[in-house]
């Protein structure tokens, strides 16, 4: 008898080890998608190894990390106050997208931070955009300066000749132009949102979103869903369908088809493990 409840005791544990795995698998699903990567920019001058400039750029980089769990934005200057290579001071920003939880935020800061010092090794200058955050640094200063111009568009494929998609999709963009800081915004089935850096004045915003929405219409056309983003700024809208809870369908359908796999084996992992577990198990108690 005493066998008997052993068993039972490893076969309970082994269903609550693996349901609490699947369980915590299926809810960081929308975290691994806020870090999903759409772009990233590099200056081609560098810095040297080891030189005063890297010394800045670590301290930025670790004060972003830290600055992430308490505010979505930040901007620094860190260094000696020269602005003249290789001794400059490192000036730099992150952002969190608007509607990031404060934990998800930090989360995805955190791996930007990283990604960012292996993309752009030694750059003088880099941008990296995720999907949940941002960030970028340079050896000028360039906070709070108007910048428009263009960093990454993507367009899907085109919706013909919906009038009434095309109705919704202007009330979205023209919405979307009124925003200050981060805006969402619905017409029926078509959905957007917009957000600009926090360094930026509210006529500014306006101004950049105003060029962003003109991007999308220029550069996508018809098409049901669209991204563009600009230096200080990013826009895009979609049709019911197009767009999950953080990521374009269109532009991430690999990381989601990864997700998706990754869930199934684990899944047929599990039961496989089990189906032997039972087996032993019944064996044992046999004997």
């Amino acid at each position: 008898m005493l066998r008997r409840s052993s068993y039972l005791q490893t076969y309970s544990s082994f269903f609550f080890l693996f349901f609490l795995f699947f369980s915590l698998r299926c809810n960081n699903v929308s975290l691994v998608k806020a870090n999903v990567f759409i772009y990233s920019g590099c200056s081609q001058e560098k810095y040297a190894p080891t030189s005063p400039f890297e010394t800045n750029l670590n301290s930025f980089l670790a004060s972003v990390v830290s600055f992430s769990s308490q505010a979505t934005y930040n901007s620094f200057a860190i260094g000696n106050g020269s602005s003249t290579p290789p001794e400059g001071t490192v000036f730099g920003l992150y952002q969190c997208r608007g509607d990031l939880k404060s934990t998800d935020c930090y989360s995805c800061i955190e791996g930007a931070a990283t990604q960012i010092g292996l993309v752009c090794r030694y750059s003088y200058g880099a941008s990296l955009q995720l999907e949940g955050c941002y960030i970028h640094y340079e050896h000028m200063d360039f906070l709070g300066k108007l910048d428009t111009s263009l960093r990454y568009k993507k367009c899907s494929k085109s919706v013909n000749n919906d009038v009434e998609f095309f109705s919704r999709r202007d009330e979205v963009l023209a919405d979307l132009q009124t925003v200050i800081g981060f805006k969402v915004s619905r017409s029926g089935l078509v959905q957007g949102f917009a957000q600009c850096l926090g360094d930026l004045s509210s006529g500014d915003c306006s101004a950049c979103v105003a060029n962003a929405v003109s991007e999308l219409k220029s550069l996508c056309g018809s098409a049901a869903a669209a991204d563009v983003f600009l230096a200080q700024c990013y826009a895009r809208y979609w049709a019911s369908g197009y767009y999950n809870e953080l990521s374009p369908d269109y532009s991430s359908r690999k990381d989601n088809v990864g997700e998706t796999v990754a869930i199934i084996v684990g899944v047929i992992a599990g039961v496989a493990i089990l189906i032997v577990l039972l087996s032993f198990c019944r064996k044992a108690i046999e004997y």
